[in-house]
């Protein structure tokens, strides 16, 4: 069975303005991993913008594409951010966080208008975003005689491996990581080295 070991998110920060009835909409689209990085993002867009009536956002994190919110932060329910995920998800990214500032212009856009002003700030600044295709990677480290460095070192060349860190001594150590799919025949080349140990970080 095939199996993606790819996942699409965006390059670098990007920001649009949208308006609508006065009201400004600024998008703000981040690349981000972890809740940390979202915390951040957000606390620094609120010392930015301290005056904006909200600060609307989503994020989907992770290469399976299950860690998901989305915050109206006071908007009606479902109007602001439900509709920035739903762009999120039809554009398929993951590792994103977008958020909406919105200053009020005066004029209400009733629930209907809310959603599509919403909507259209996600769509733009994700427009707006490069978007980049990552592989899912696993990271190993291994233990292994210095007899064996040259036939590891040409195993870890054949299969593409990046290599993060390596110790070379009596007996020597190497972390790297590999794509997903090339990860199976990297495990079963490795093990049948004798003497050395696969550790899966």
């Amino acid at each position: 069975m095939l199996f993606s070991d790819t996942y699409l998110t965006i390059e670098k920060k990007s920001e649009t303005l949208y308006k609508d009835k006065g009201s400004k909409f600024l998008a703000f689209a981040f690349p981000v991993e972890n809740d940390t990085q979202i915390k951040d993002a957000l606390l620094q867009l609120k010392k930015e913008h301290p005056s904006a009536n909200h600060h609307c956002y989503a994020y989907r994190l992770g290469a399976d594409k299950l860690n998901f919110r989305a915050n109206d932060d006071g908007e009606p329910s479902n109007t602001a951010g439900k509709p920035i995920l739903g762009q999120i998800q039809s554009n398929d990214l993951t590792n994103v966080l977008i958020v909406v500032v919105r200053y009020f212009g005066g004029t209400l856009l009733g629930v209907g208008g809310l959603i599509q002003a919403y909507k259209n700030s996600a769509a733009e600044v994700i427009k707006e975003s490069p978007i980049i295709e990552k592989f899912i990677e696993f990271n190993y480290a291994i233990q292994f005689p210095f007899e064996q460095l040259n036939e590891v070192m040409k195993l870890l060349k054949q299969l593409d491996c990046k290599i993060s860190a390596q110790q070379f001594d009596t007996d020597c150590e190497i972390s790297f990581s590999i794509r997903k799919a090339k990860s199976e025949p990297c495990e079963e080349k490795l093990k049948k080295l004798e003497g050395l140990k696969l550790e899966y970080k």
